[in-house]
């Protein structure tokens, strides 16, 4: 069974979710962040770097929220909520799945840690870093005006990999969704979801901290 090493106001959410939109059996186990924010040492006895999300699957112990999903998936799954490489949707699968840390997120936490640095709030830098995440929005939300899902017609793994921008971590970096309606009603109907609402539940945000 898969233990699922989750850190309060983390990532490792996602992993949560997917374990029950899968139906998967596994174990739970929660750690809560240090004052200042940061990760509990206990879990760096698990993981050299000791941040969330890591899963431990017998001998192997595996973090990073991307290389988790599509372990669990392939391994775990027979491939569900995964497209296969010769469906017309793959393309579209494959990007949206790697976007989400590669562009979205880490663009996020540019702004994040500029927002609280005094001195950034009106540099140039920072006005360029805002232009560019709406920029990136934008594109979002006109790509899901195809939707319903960002692979298209189902529910995929990259769902699952690109809700976390827009909900967890607002409560970290404060930015307004109200232009983006298309991102808004994909959001209304992923927080209806039986599998979402549960995981949120065991491991939704409780409280305002850092995100991993």
């Amino acid at each position: 069974m898969i233990t699922i090493y989750h850190l309060s106001s983390s990532r490792s959410e996602r992993i949560v979710w997917l374990m029950e939109e899968l139906g998967l059996e596994y174990r739970l186990e929660l750690f809560q962040r240090e004052p200042n924010g940061a990760a509990p040492q206990p879990m760096k006895a698990i993981h050299a770097l000791g941040k969330a999300p890591i899963i431990r699957d017998g001998d192997t112990v595996l973090a990073e929220s991307g290389a988790i999903v599509d372990y669990i998936v392939h391994r775990h799954a027979d491939g569900r909520l995964a497209v296969q490489p010769n469906a017309p949707a793959y393309g579209r699968y494959i990007y949206w799945l790697h976007f989400a840390e590669g562009s979205l997120m880490s663009l996020m936490l540019i702004a994040l840690v500029l927002s609280r640095v005094p001195e950034a709030r009106d540099s140039p830098v920072r006005a360029r870093v805002l232009d560019r995440m709406t920029q990136m929005l934008s594109f979002v939300d006109s790509e899901l005006a195809g939707g319903p899902y960002f692979a298209g017609a189902d529910f995929t793994a990259a769902d699952i990999m690109m809700t976390f921008p827009f909900t967890t971590m607002r409560h970290f970096l404060d930015y307004d969704l109200g232009p983006y309606t298309n991102i808004l009603a994909y959001l209304e109907s992923i927080e209806s979801r039986p599998a979402y609402l549960k995981a949120m539940a065991l491991a939704g945000p409780k409280k305002k901290n850092d995100a991993a």
